[in-house]
Parts: C-alpha cells; sequence; structure tokens
C-alpha cells in the first residue's frame, strides 16, 4: 500500500473524527489478526460477528484508528454511517491514485479461469495485480485494491455478486476500463428469480466503468449476444462456434489432457494449447486474448501467456491417485459448468471406466429439480460408464440420465459422503477417469482426499 494520510480516509469516508489525523497509515485491515502498527482498523458486522467488539484490541494492537458507527471506549474511532460503504469507500478513493489498465471481470461461471488467463496475458506487457484467489465480493475486492502500488501498471479484478446492486457497487469501487462479462447462468437464481435479472445484476459492471471502456463478450450465450449498449461504448465478441465473432477458435482439438486450438483474429489464425481440458477454457482463454488485443499486446505473448495456464487442485485439475486419473472440479456447480465437466470427463484420455461423482448444485431455489434433472440428461450424451451421486437433489440427476437412456444399474445415488467413497472405493481401478463435481458446500474434496 502505498502512502496514505489518516486525513485522507477520514475525508474519504465523510466520517467524524475528533484526534490528530496527519498520520501516516500503513495498511487497511478488517481483521485484527492483521493488525499491524500504523494500520485502520474498520470494524465490519456480519451474521455472526461484529467487529466494533474487537475495535479496542485493534488499538491495543497497534492500529491508529478504527473505523465505527458508534463511539467506542479505549478506541479513537472514525464514525461513519455505514462501516461496509466506508471500505469501499476508501478502496475507491485509494483506487484514484493509480493511472492503470484496470480489467473488470464477472459472469456465472469462469469468472476466476478467465480473470487467471487474462493476468497472464497482461503480465507479458504490464506489472499486474490480480484478485487473489476468488476474494472478489464487497471485503475481497477492497482488500485487493489496497495491494496496488506505484509499480503496477494493470490490474485484472474478479467481480461476483449474489444480489441486484453488489456489482455496481463493486464497479464504482474500481472503475475498471476494460469489462469482461462471462456468460449468463443460473447461479444465485434463488435470489435473482431469472436469467434476465442474472444479466442485469451482471451488465452493472458498467455502473463505474470508463466512459469509453470496451465491454467483451461470448458470442456463444444467448443473453450477451444481444446485449445492447450505448453506440459509443465498443463491443468486442469471442467465440468457440460463431465465425462473425470478433476472435474465434477453430479445430479444437484433445491431445494429452491438453487443447489444442486456433485462435482466429484481424484475419489471421495462431496456434495455441491450454493445459486443460474443456470446451469452456477455451472460451476463458479467448476471453483473455480479447483483452490483451485491446492492450497491445502481442499475439505471439498471449499465446505464450495462454499455455502457461494450470488449474488449481479443486477446479478442474487432473491429478492421479491409484493409477486413475482424477478430475477435481468442486469448487463450485452449476448447470453449465457441470455439462462442460461432464464433457471435460468425456473428452479425458483414459483406458478404463469413465466415473462421474455428482453432488448438489446449491442456490437455484425452485428451478432445483428441473436443473438436475437437465444435467442427469445430459450425462447420456457423453461417454461416461457410471454415475455416483450424493445430496438431496441428486436422484434428479440419476431420474434424468434413465429417462435419456442410461443404464439404471450404473448409477446410484448415496446417503452420505462416507458410503460414496467406500463404494467408490470397490470399484475404482487402474488406467479409470474420475470427475468430482459439486457446488462448494458440498464439500466433495474430502472424498478425494480419502482415495488416497
Amino acid at each position: 500500500m502505498e502512502k496514505l494520510l489518516l486525513s485522507e480516509i477520514v475525508t474519504a469516508v465523510r466520517g467524524s473524527f475528533g484526534y490528530p489525523s496527519d498520520i501516516e497509515v500503513t495498511s487497511i485491515s478488517t481483521d485484527t489478526r492483521t493488525i499491524e502498527k500504523g494500520a485502520v482498523f474498520v470494524a465490519l458486522k456480519g451474521q455472526n460477528f461484529d467487529g466494533h467488539d474487537y475495535a479496542k484490541k485493534a488499538m491495543e494492537l497497534g492500529a491508529a484508528a478504527v473505523i465505527t458507527e458508534r463511539a467506542i471506549d479505549g478506541a479513537e474511532c472514525i464514525i461513519v454511517d455505514s462501516t461496509q460503504a466506508a471500505l469501499l469507500d476508501i478502496a475507491s478513493y485509494y483506487r484514484d491514485k493509480f493511472n492503470i489498465r484496470l480489467v473488470g471481470i464477472t459472469g456465472s461461471v469462469g469468472k476466476t479461469t478467465t480473470k487467471d488467463f487474462v493476468s497472464l496475458v497482461m503480465s507479458k506487457k504490464f506489472k499486474t495485480l490480480k484478485t487473489y484467489k476468488n476474494f472478489n465480493n464487497e471485503i475481497g475486492l477492497p482488500m485487493t485494491l489496497f495491494n496496488l502500488t506505484n509499480e503496477h501498471e494493470a490490474a485484472v479484478i474478479e467481480m461476483g455478486m449474489s444480489n441486484l446492486g453488489e456489482i455496481s457497487r463493486l464497479s464504482l469501487t474500481a472503475k475498471p476500463n476494460i469489462c469482461v462479462i462471462t456468460n449468463i447462468g443460473y447461479s444465485h437464481i434463488e435470489n435473482l428469480g431469472s436469467q434476465e435479472n442474472i444479466l442485469k445484476a451482471k451488465m452493472e459492471i458498467l455502473d463505474g466503468a470508463d466512459e469509453n471502456a470496451p465491454l467483451i463478450l461470448s458470442k456463444d450465450d444467448k443473453f450477451l449476444k444481444t446485449v445492447q449498449v450505448r453506440a459509443s461504448r465498443k463491443k468486442i465478441f469471442y467465440s468457440v462456434s460463431d465465425k462473425s465473432a470478433d476472435v474465434y477458435a477453430s479445430d479444437i482439438k484433445t491431445k494429452d489432457d491438453k487443447i489444442e486450438f486456433t485462435i482466429n483474429s484481424d484475419g489471421t489464425a495462431y496456434k495455441a494449447v491450454i493445459n486443460c481440458l474443456g470446451e469452456h477454457n477455451v472460451k476463458n482463454a479467448l476471453a483473455a486474448f480479447c483483452v490483451g488485443r485491446e492492450c497491445g499486446i502481442s499475439p505471439k505473448d498471449m499465446i505464450k501467456a495462454i499455455g502457461e495456464f494450470a488449474p488449481d487442485g479443486i477446479r478442474q485439475g487432473i491429478s492421479v491417485i491409484n493409477g486413475a486419473k482424477i478430475i477435481a472440479d468442486c469448487y463450485n456447480s452449476s448447470p453449465d459448468s457441470a455439462k462442460s465437466a461432464l464433457h471435460t470427463l468425456s473428452q479425458i484420455d483414459a483406458k478404463g471406466k469413465k466415473i462421474a461423482v455428482l453432488g448438489d448444485m446449491l442456490e437455484l431455489g425452485k428451478l432445483s429439480k428441473e436443473l438436475h434433472l437437465s444435467v442427469g440428461e445430459a450425462v447420456c450424451g457423453e461417454k461416461i460408464d457410471m454415475l455416483l451421486c450424493f445430496g438431496e437433489m441428486s436422484k434428479y440427476y440419476i431420474k434424468g440420465a434413465v429417462k435419456k437412456g442410461f443404464e439404471e444399474k450404473n448409477a446410484k445415488q448415496f446417503d452420505s459422503k462416507y458410503e460414496l467413497s467406500r463404494y467408490l472405493k470397490s470399484v475404482i481401478k487402474e488406467n479409470d477417469a474420475v470427475l468430482f463435481k459439486a457446488s462448494r458446500g458440498m464439500k466433495f474434496e474430502s472424498i478425494i482426499e480419502d482415495l488416497k
């Protein structure tokens, strides 16, 4: 974090403060475990905690001041109406100190992977900051921005949401000058009610964007391909199927658990390879290519950067356990990402059985049954030998699969992850391939650990 005076923070949050404010602030913290001398502690409130209870402790640990919604004995308080709003206000003020290229990324699925592809591409030309892991909410995004320094020339910022208004607040804080929307799926439809409302929420990324910030979109998404923006804003489309897109992929082939494909842009074809499977990852790479294209990065460097991507452990990482290939894709799940994962399993090079281990997709509301059925139906369109399921809604995977012709004897639902794990151990053999796909709350990584 670059130099920031306490007086600047008081001004940024429009707070009340009755103490000397010409003090240099070293950091912003929302957790007393990270307090260092000269930090400003923001006392956030949640369902199960209240940071105000730790304000005095923050001062004892060396904080220069605390931001609170009320006076606290033993603490030098900058009093505001909302500490959550204050955190965003400080981050917005701090972001304004940097004249950088800032790429904002949102979408129903693929945000984090796209962020990683984009940051690799941007790093070929610019000193680039990126969102850590998936710190993409109204706490994580500000904390990412506080890591900006005068050495940075670019930032790649992921924006997540669960309801209307959240992306707007994040965009107004980060002020992107390039915007990317990956897709419009079903994540958080329980809160938003429809895909049309999800689209509306994702389009809020433009609320804080530069007036001329280009909008990069997937032309393969039925909602995004018809998005309307004002005439002065440039729209850039990418696709794996539509050759009318500004950037499109062709000759997509799977080889040795990698994907080889051709990127077509401005009348030129470029051979590319990514170290993961799944057509959705080709789309993520194309989005990154579009960003680099806008930033003047050479195609040669972009192709090299895309080839350096490696998925992390529970985001479709491929490992080998006892001779079987394990596809761990249990960070999150939605109908679109689950179908993509099933297609990935179908593509993987394995001499033995292909086993799909599926858990519930969460936060789908009244559409949950219908959407679980649709994923089950998709099992039949892939080269999959066995379907193992766990979760309250997972029975609909089996119903959907059997309805489309999947052999019922090869589909089983389990009452516990322990039972699933025990059965899996009894059937898995060397040279098999096993996909684990579920929402984060299902904690499917524990089953993978049990196989080791």
